[in-house]
């Protein structure tokens, strides 16, 4: 257990409120939750209907959805529990802010996740200025994150950025990087946006996040656990994050850009092909609980 919590608030992803019991015990405490609709469909309840040949009607999900979140609400901190719009190609921004609105309501500490997108972000600028809180989620890119922070300028609470970056190492490049770069653009912001570092798939990968001081870093049970099992270590000022691809090599660095803030949200270039994967899997993800695959818009 830890005897001193770090400056990174810890978060649990995922959409099991067991895991989150769980680790609470081991380190003491959880600041948050992220979840997704990959990760509320791998729910062991909703796995156990779905077994038994049991899907779910579209009321059906989202009122599972709701239950899951409404057991992990208390047990967590001050960084809340992030609940993710289901959204598809076609899904408009007046669609998700539906969903997001009616998701707000559900507990007293709801972050609305909305994918990065052009629709993802006209929904989560419509979001800020009803006064919902924001986490915009599959992250690739640091124009991505600079068109999150215009778009959401009017927010009073903090808005989540979501870099996502187990992904960026899956393909040569380094996750690590991308957050350097987002803090380094930030520093010039009125600092409303805050990183949540996602994605995370080593013990080493969190260490680096807390080296580098993200705000916010959500890691799955299993990377907690062994975080756990080797003592829950902190970085010392000598820590150097190395990170390898499959092969072992170094990963591909990701260069800075000199971006200008006060542009239009929508005057950056927010296409990623890592972003629309993720909207995909999460979509197959969703629509593999359905009674028969439905629009999600």
């Amino acid at each position: 257990m830890l005897t001193k919590k770090p400056k990174t608030k810890i978060l649990v992803d995922g959409g099991d409120p067991e895991e989150t019991l769980r680790i609470k015990s081991l380190i003491g405490f959880v600041d948050g939750q992220t979840t997704n609709p990959s990760l509320i469909a791998k729910n062991p309840e909703i796995q156990r209907r779905i077994i038994s040949g049991h899907k779910l009607s579209l009321a059906e999900q989202s009122e599972e959805y709701k239950k899951i979140v409404q057991k992990i609400s208390p047990l967590v901190g001050d960084a809340g529990v992030s609940i993710e719009v289901f959204a598809n190609f076609s899904t408009t921004a007046e669609q998700m802010l539906a969903q997001g609105e009616d998701m707000f309501s559900w507990i007293p500490n709801a972050y609305i996740k909305y994918p990065c997108t052009y629709e993802g972000l006209r929904a989560a600028q419509m979001s800020v200025e009803r006064g919902i809180r924001v986490n915009v989620t599959l992250c690739f890119s640091q124009e991505q994150a600079a068109s999150i922070y215009a778009a959401t300028r009017a927010s009073k609470a903090p808005v989540y950025v979501s870099p996502f970056i187990g992904r960026l190492d899956d393909r040569g490049e380094n996750g690590m990087d991308l957050i350097r770069a987002i803090q380094q653009m930030y520093k010039a912001s009125d600092g409303h946006v805050y990183v949540l570092a996602a994605s995370i798939r080593t013990v080493d990968q969190l260490l680096a996040c807390f080296a580098l001081g993200v705000e916010l870093v959500t890691a799955p049970i299993r990377v907690l656990e062994s975080w756990a099992a080797k003592g829950l270590p902190m970085p010392d000022r000598n820590f150097v994050y190395r990170g390898v691809d499959t092969d072992g090599k170094p990963l591909k660095p990701i260069p800075y850009k000199d971006i200008d803030l006060t542009k239009p949200w929508n005057a950056f270039n927010l296409r990623n092909d890592l972003t629309r994967k993720g909207i995909k899997t999460f979509v197959t993800d969703f629509e593999g609980t359905l009674l028969r695959p439905e629009s999600v818009g």
